[in-house]
């Protein structure tokens, strides 16, 4: 697979408050190749990683390890100046879109602000086309651009971030839970948006959810992440069809179901959150606690993310059980 992007056991941390000492490890060496014109999903709970991963893509935050790179050039440690000769390669749709436009900007001035910064001297009048005709590619109407963004709607507002993020000609969007604030009606509207204009661009797309239902419709792969790391990866059509990780279970699980015997049976084999232990790097593998299928080895070493073929990973000791269906005594 031809890269455009490449990750390398990447490693993000936060300063803990307070005397605790030790920082928290947000990203726990990750490591993914994203080919030209994919999109790949990636998924997990809230606070597995997944949206520090991606603002670790964009320069955002600090590596604490590992590395990135950008068409075969490593991007990770250039200086900030020389990080804007790529930054209009990659951009950023955001989670809540009313959140991240200035609310004494008119959308047209807010779509137009990444080319006064990124564009490389574009006249105004060649901006205001440019602005003009990105919105219209998004399906706003012609005189949305006079308003601001409490007179929007959610979906015509995720609809502007979209064009804030294409306006630059990126070759790689970064899509942070760009649905998950809207509802169904809407969410479906703009996943087809990002599929239409991916094959009409070329675009590349690291597409981040919790909803595994509208990972499933869009991507060709999947990553699924949790505490840091990635559990399980390959052909999202085979990974959901058969996980062999009992977090991906788990999160299929969780999607809800119309039959309630099957439902109930679910809701039963589900388990509640471990609580993190704050300082402490608990023995054996991070779903452990959790885990409804975990045997002694589970409890005492950590495992590996192995290659099962077919472009399938998994980092479970069972892995191989799984395969064949359940585990043995589950």
């Amino acid at each position: 697979m031809s890269a455009g992007l490449a990750l390398r056991d990447v490693v993000v941390t936060y300063p803990r408050g307070g005397t605790s000492g030790a920082p928290l490890t947000a990203v726990d060496g990750v490591s993914l190749v994203l080919a030209p014109g994919e999109i790949l999903g990636l998924v997990g709970e809230s606070g597995c990683g997944k949206s520090t991963l991606g603002r670790a893509i964009l320069g955002l935050v600090p590596l604490a390890g590992g590395s990135i790179r950008w068409q075969g050039r490593r991007v990770d440690n250039l200086s900030r100046r020389a990080f804007r000769a790529v930054r209009g390669d990659l951009q950023l749709v955001f989670q809540e879109p009313a959140a991240c436009l200035d609310p004494r900007m008119t959308i047209a001035e807010s779509v137009a602000e990444p080319l006064r910064s990124l564009g490389g001297g574009i006249a105004p009048a060649a901006r205001v086309d440019r602005v003009r005709r990105i919105l219209d590619e998004v399906g706003l109407s012609i005189g949305v651009e006079g308003r601001y963004p409490h007179e929007m709607s959610g979906g015509q507002l995720q609809r502007a971030v979209i064009a804030r993020a294409l306006v630059v000609d990126p070759r790689l969007v970064v899509c942070d839970e760009p649905v998950s604030s809207l509802d169904v009606s809407i969410q479906g509207q703009i996943v087809n948006l990002i599929a239409r204009t991916r094959r009409e661009r070329g675009l590349a797309c690291l597409f981040i959810s919790h909803n595994l239902a509208v990972v499933a419709s869009l991507a060709e792969r999947v990553l699924v992440m949790y505490r840091g790391r990635i559990v399980e990866s390959g052909a999202c059509r085979s990974l959901l069809g058969a996980p062999l990780h009992p977090y991906t279970r788990l999160l299929i699980d969780s999607v809800p179901d119309a039959d309630p015997a099957r439902a109930r049976r679910l809701l039963a084999r589900r388990t509640a959150p471990a609580a993190r232990q704050p300082g402490k790097a608990a023995p054996g593998c991070p779903f452990v606690a959790r885990c409804p299928w975990a045997v002694d080895r589970c409890r005492t070493l950590v495992p590996p993310l192995r290659d099962f073929g077919a472009g399938r990973q998994a980092a479970c000791h069972r892995a191989d059980e799984w395969r064949d269906g359940l585990p043995a005594g589950s």
